[in-house]
């Protein structure tokens, strides 16, 4: 009998964008427990990843990892095809969208806070619009507009200065000493 293997190689770029999105899938996770005074409003904590991800490697990774993160967000919370599932695919699709077109936006105008606020306004666009479409009738919606706006602007502003902040700090190099690597620690 002839055992079938399949392989698949692996790059590191796939290896980056699985660690880039299990950490936005433990930030949705983390911030799924938080209680929100008004249902729907979230800090967004998984976009300074996904935002992150935007300007270190580009839009085709940021988008898999926030298609990675919505989708094991809501298999890991259990609302997998149900009406949370829908709404915060449909953020991160126009989301994604806008950054898509942001790109193109002058970057000496437009750095990682005016990205995420353009980002929030995306996401909670596209959620507010499936809800008209799907759940809820115009009129109730313009009343909640100013609320989701305002979370929006703030939220969006914060996010950006912690990913400008994050993107000021550098990263310190690995000490690659022959006592590190030897595994023996100097004084």
């Amino acid at each position: 009998m002839t055992r079938s293997v399949i392989e698949l190689p692996v790059h590191a770029d796939d290896r980056r964008i699985a660690r880039l999105a299990a950490l936005a899938i433990g930030l949705t996770l983390a911030e799924a427990a938080l209680p929100s005074p008004v249902p729907g409003v979230k800090p967004g904590l998984a976009n300074i990843v996904i935002l992150l991800v935007l300007l270190q490697y580009g839009w085709r990774a940021a988008a898999w990892v926030s298609g990675l993160r919505v989708l094991a967000g809501g298999l890991l919370l259990g609302s997998l095809f149900a009406p949370g599932f829908w709404l915060s695919a449909a953020g991160a699709l126009v989301s994604l969208s806008v950054l898509a077109l942001a790109r193109y936006l002058p970057s000496r105008h437009f750095g990682p806070v005016s990205l995420s606020v353009l980002a929030a306004f995306g996401h909670i666009g596209g959620q507010l619009a499936l809800v008209g479409i799907w759940l809820l009738p115009a009129a109730a919606l313009i009343k909640l507009l100013p609320v989701f706006a305002a979370a929006a602007l703030v939220f969006g502003t914060v996010n950006g200065l912690i990913v400008m902040r994050m993107l000021a700090t550098p990263t310190p190099e690995p000490d690659m000493s022959p006592d590190i690597l030897a595994g023996t620690r100097k004084g």
